[in-house]
């Protein structure tokens, strides 16, 4: 692979700036945001109200713990725009999320929120190793979901040549990519094995591809996923990591040059770690649920944001601000097996180290009786889909399962291209338990 290392002469001085620096500007701005907040949004006035705080009380970091979180409930029960803490006319654009599980939830952006948002997708990809003059191959979804226009002005903004394929078909995929030559790919990570198999299938070599950095984002992956990635395509992956709620792709990203962690653009996000039972914030390098608090957002502030997703807070290594370990998994994807907690990044880890099943799995939860019971759905490589060859690679993955995570699962390995793709996030668990 290609060292992509940035000079420190393409870091913008906050990337560098002292602790100090950083924690006296987050304190500027956020006093700015819960202010802003409290005024303009009717929800926020009352929820601070009821838990008996001011913005004034607001004197140091600290205090925010004072404040009440918000949760995705709450941006719900306030469709479409009651969130929105300007006028609606001051609305540049509006997301959405699909609301496959409820009520969507609305976002809105301001004209400065775009060209906040477009500086730090474009502070991303630069981090992954991008430059201006740079080809990407943009196939997130475009649309109401933030992932493909987040990236797409991103990258216009750091001056890069933007290829806007969007998701789906995959063979179309892999032939521009072989005819337009792009440098970057930004993609799901799930889909970007979809990608490999569209390579596989044409016979094409995917490391003599043009790709030399994929920033993968969307869903949790793991590390063993990204070794699968850079051997599979002898380029750099890196973790790109955002919701809508907060803004979109950019919220923190993984330096090339170290890939230890997202770093956090602290400057406009400001991060917590707090108990996912209690509420209460945990130290920094403990692990919990991730918190975070808008400083510079107009158009829909976000206060004390539960994102549900699992991680700790780590110290700056490439740039000054804190890091947070990949995702782990969320509050709401952890299944409870017999007592077991088991996240779906656990058992994609034991699949990457059986070398006859492709990457690709769904989980299934069923209810036997009393006891729930897990069925893992995977495929087999083309190379090893014997009938043997397939038992074999299950017993390996259900031996490493019941080893490493704890639980006895049982391994359906399917031919070559069984498991349903996703042109998206991938669905990787499904509960086919009866309803309670």
């Amino acid at each position: 692979m290609i060292d992509l290392s940035p000079k420190a002469s393409d870091l913008e001085p906050i990337e560098t700036a002292s602790r100090d620096e950083i924690s006296s500007l987050q304190l500027k701005r956020m006093k700015w945001s819960v202010e802003h907040a409290y005024m303009n949004v009717p929800f926020y006035q009352k929820n601070f109200d009821d838990a008996g705080v001011h913005p004034d009380d607001l004197k140091t970091l600290a205090d925010l713990a004072k404040f009440p979180f918000t949760v995705k409930k709450d941006l719900r029960e306030n469709y479409p725009f009651g969130m929105f803490a300007v006028p609606r006319e001051n609305i540049s654009r509006i997301h959405a999320s699909s609301g496959t599980t409820g009520q969507p939830t609305v976002v809105g952006y301001t004209k400065n929120d775009i060209k906040t948002w477009s500086r730090l997708v474009a502070r991303s990809i630069r981090a992954s190793g991008g430059r201006a003059g740079d080809k990407i191959h943009i196939a997130y979804g475009y649309g109401l979901f933030t992932g493909g226009l987040g990236a797409h002005y991103g990258a216009e903004e750091l001056g890069c040549t933007v290829i806007p394929v969007s998701g789906g078909m995959t063979d179309r995929q892999v032939r521009l990519i072989e005819d337009f030559t792009p440098d970057i790919i930004m993609v799901t990570p799930s889909y970007m094995l979809s990608i490999l198999d569209g390579y596989k299938k044409t016979g094409l070599d995917p490391r003599a591809s043009s790709l030399k950095v994929g920033i993968f984002g969307a869903e949790p992956w793991t590390n063993s996923m990204r070794e699968e990635i850079e051997q599979a395509f002898d380029m750099h992956a890196v973790d790109i990591y955002g919701l809508s709620e907060v803004m979109g792709p950019g919220v923190a990203n993984e330096c090339v040059e170290t890939k230890d962690g997202l770093h956090i653009w602290e400057d406009h996000f400001y991060p917590e770690i707090i108990d996912p039972k209690t509420g209460d914030p945990v130290a920094d390098g403990e692990q919990g649920e991730l918190v975070f608090t808008t400083l510079t957002k107009e158009g829909l502030p976000i206060i004390r944001y539960r994102t549900r997703d699992l991680t700790r807070l780590l110290p700056g290594t490439a740039r000054s601000m804190r890091r947070m370990e990949k995702i782990t998994g969320r509050t709401d994807d952890m299944m409870i097996i017999r007592g077991v907690n088991v996240f779906p990044t656990q058992i994609e880890e034991q699949l990457l180290r059986c070398g006859g099943l492709a990457p690709h799995y769904q989980i299934e939860i069923r209810r036997e009786g009393r006891m729930d019971t897990l069925l893992i759905k995977v495929e087999a490589n083309h190379d090893a889909s014997s009938t043997d060859a397939r038992l074999a690679s299950a017993r390996e993955l259900e031996k490493h399962i019941k080893d490493n995570v704890g639980i006895s699962a049982r391994v359906d390995t399917g031919e070559p291209n069984s498991v349903e793709r996703s042109q998206g996030k991938a669905k990787r668990v499904v509960d086919l338990r009866p309803a309670e």
